[in-house]
């Protein structure tokens, strides 16, 4: 969608050069209407045309693979015959769940009149941003930074060294054709003065990732911290949650950040908005409330509307901050939301190796949302006599409806609020939902469902690992720890090859080799397990993980981490700032520092501090796109602990201590003697110790956690038992 594109790259240094670009070309001022995004529909069987796409394996490309239009894949062989054609380069990049990518799939590329245009004078490509994130950030920050629109689908026009002349998201055919018709035009007239264009351009682009390192450590404190929240606080939407702004994403990275800092600080507003945030979610449509999970962002201020596709991803977050919101809380709501996006994933997401795909369609027949939505004759027909008490608990009125007779199903009140209102037991109504859910369920399922898109991308299946990790903590149920098992091992069985891993997996399709976020998510994953299970194998892993990816990405010039292994794009591609996923960068800066508390490593513990020191500008002129850096920011400014439990018993004492919110620590355990720095010497047989520990300095020895919690003496009521 437009406006998202903070989600995918730093933009930070963008503004400073817009200027300069808009007055090369008057044709980058083309703007041909705002992305917004969905899914696909199933090929039909018999096929006028087919192209080169037809032998991937991504839905997304396939879905293209019987238009006239000649598309071919992202790669060496299409972008060399560009050049030996000297022909302009048509890159257009969605996704598989891309609505919008749908719609001008229909009205345009199966046209097959501009198809003639484009095989006549491009070399048409197409990109599924989930296989290839790189292609897509490198042209996604052309498109802002020539103030064009940004998201998907993004239809790009380049030279045949791939430097990029036109960006924009959807078009109507008469739109698209007249962009063909200028853009060659100028190319054919005006070669020297598009190339001139163009390589401003790309330098423009690697411009945006120039970071310019600093070892300030001072910086490193509480009232950074502190101004850093404060300027984000007036952006804080109080009555509906979230950041204000005519759409809402339910961001889990910076809830999750938020409940830390309220912790620590006893900042109650901050406490106050994370629990306002995430009660008003799950009162909205954005939660499906009849199959559980949640969609991808609200198209309204008040979570009502959804755009309705459903990512791996959102719902991965979304178990491990209902989780901990739980343990800070203590609302059995959020259980019951982790329980029933859990149940969501597994029915409908999961891969039967164990492993989960990446997305659900938005449309379905042709229409969005149309899986989801319900008419009121519909209801009546399927509730009966439990109509008038369901359309008062749904908000089913003529003021509510979405489109054409269609409701989507959101609350109003809490169930407490609506009993009293209402004046209902709330076990009666505990039943009713549970009867209500199951009609229009069995209902929903004899529709049409969505297209499934079965990527198994590493990164994102990473994530989920946290969430089943996070949920087993918080409610204690061993199948979610083994489910957690079951992911990694998928990932380290298909998507790891000779120490290095791959971005996403599917039988027969291509191998990408893994982006940084690849690598960094799974150490992060792999040291929760670790944390959790105490098996040292996960911990070896993380660390085999990290050293491979410092070995592959890292960059000398701005002590950061390249996005990618291998430089053959237009610009290297610095990813540091967060969006719906962490940033990658941020996130090997955490996997440095806890690894550097495991293991006492000092050059660890400094190059996490060197890259967090060089994010404070940004981390302080932008706060909400830069939680990550403020957690490890957090880290560095209070005390860190790190929690070392040594003994036969270390597991039950490891588990007690997981169930508690406790920020800003680290826990660990061994039940035998270890050579680890955190638990060398510290073993005694038949005895279980806790030891509290701060950069490698321990307070005496301890046998119980509360007496260990006393030790570390934190503010605002910590811990609380769930």
């Amino acid at each position: 969608m437009a406006g998202e594109i903070g989600i995918l790259a730093d933009y930070s240094d963008c503004d400073s050069m817009k200027n300069r670009f808009f007055t090369v070309f008057c044709f980058v001022l083309f703007a041909f209407g705002s992305c917004q995004e969905n899914p696909g529909r199933p090929l039909d069987t018999q096929h006028a045309f087919t192209n080169a796409l037809i032998k991937e394996t991504s839905p997304y490309l396939l879905q293209h693979a019987h238009n006239p239009v000649d598309w071919r894949p992202w790669g060496s062989k299409a972008l060399d015959l560009a050049k030996e054609q000297d022909k302009l380069l048509l890159i257009s990049i969605g996704y598989s769940s891309c609505h919008w990518c749908h719609v001008m799939e229909e009205e345009t590329f199966e046209d097959e009149r501009v198809a003639q245009i484009m095989n006549q004078d491009f070399i048409s490509i197409k990109v599924d941003r989930e296989e290839r994130p790189d292609v897509d950030t490198i042209y996604q920050t052309f498109a802002q930074l020539t103030d064009s629109n940004t998201g998907w689908p993004l239809n790009i026009i380049a030279l045949p060294n791939g430097k990029p002349l036109y960006g924009n998201t959807y078009h109507t055919k008469a739109q698209w054709m007249q962009v063909l018709s200028k853009i060659s035009d100028l190319y054919r007239n005006n070669p020297e003065k598009a190339a001139e264009y163009a390589d401003m351009v790309a330098q423009g682009i690697q411009d945006v990732n120039k970071i310019q390192p600093s070892d300030d450590f001072e910086i490193l404190n509480k009232a950074t911290l502190k101004e850093s929240v404060d300027t984000w606080k007036p952006n804080w939407d109080l009555e509906w949650g979230g950041d204000k702004g005519r759409q809402k994403f339910l961001i889990p990275g910076n809830m999750d950040f938020l409940m830390d800092y309220a912790g620590l600080t006893g900042d109650t507003l901050a406490r106050t908005h994370v629990k306002n945030t995430l009660d008003k979610t799950i009162l909205g449509g954005i939660y499906d409330p009849i199959e559980g999970g949640f969609f991808r962002y609200s198209t309204d201020p008040e979570w009502k509307v959804p755009h309705f596709e459903k990512m791996l991803y959102d719902n991965a977050q979304a178990l491990s901050l209902f989780s901990k919101a739980y343990a800070i809380y203590d609302d059995m709501g959020y259980r019951d939301i982790v329980q029933r996006t859990k149940d969501f994933l597994q029915s409908r997401m999961r891969h039967p190796g164990g492993a989960y795909y990446a997305a659900m369609d938005a449309d379905s027949e042709g229409k969005e949302g149309k899986y989801y939505v319900w008419s009121e004759e519909e209801l009546k027909s399927l509730l009966g006599g439990d109509f008038e008490l369901f359309a008062k608990y749904y908000n089913i009125n003529k003021e509510a409806i979405w489109e054409k007779e269609a409701y989507v199903l959101h609350k109003l009140m809490p169930d407490a609020d609506f009993c009293k209102v209402n004046k209902i037991v709330p076990s009666d109504l505990n039943v009713k939902k549970k009867s209500w859910r199951k009609q229009l369920l069995d209902a929903r399922l004899k529709r049409v469902a969505p297209l499934l898109d079965d990527k198994i991308i590493t990164s994102w299946n990473a994530l989920l690992i946290n969430g089943f990790v996070d949920a087993y903590t918080a409610f204690g149920q061993k199948e979610d720890l083994q489910e957690a098992q079951a992911i990694f091992t998928f990932i380290q069985n298909n998507s790891y090859h000779n120490g290095e891993l791959i971005h996403s997996y599917k039988k027969g399709g291509r191998q990408v080799p893994g982006f940084l976020d690849d690598y960094a998510f799974m150490a992060d994953a792999s040291l929760k397990l670790y944390e959790v299970t105490m098996d040292i194998s996960y911990l070896e892993f993380a660390q085999e993980v990290t050293k491979t990816a410092i070995t592959l990405f890292s960059d000398e010039a701005s002590g950061m981490f390249r996005y990618k292994k291998n430089q053959d794009l237009i610009a290297k591609i610095l990813k540091t700032n967060d969006g719906k996923l962490a940033s990658p960068n941020a996130m090997m800066a955490h996997n440095l520092f806890r690894l550097g508390h495991i293991n006492y490593d000092t050059d660890f513990l400094k190059r996490s501090k060197t890259m967090l020191s060089t994010m404070i500008p940004a981390v302080l002129e932008s706060a909400p796109g830069y939680a990550k850096w403020n957690t490890l920011l957090l880290h560095t400014s209070h005390p860190y602990y790190e929690i070392a439990v040594v003994g036969g018993n270390a597991m039950a004492l490891v588990k007690e201590l997981n169930t508690r919110f406790i920020p800003n620590t680290l826990v660990v355990g061994s039940p035998v003697a270890s050579s680890l720095p955190l638990f060398e010497y510290r073993y005694v047989d038949d005895e279980t110790s806790i030891f509290v520990c701060q950069n490698g300095s321990c307070k005496l020895p301890v046998e119980t956690v509360q007496e260990a919690l006393l030790q570390l003496g934190l503010p605002y009521g910590i811990p609380q038992s769930p």
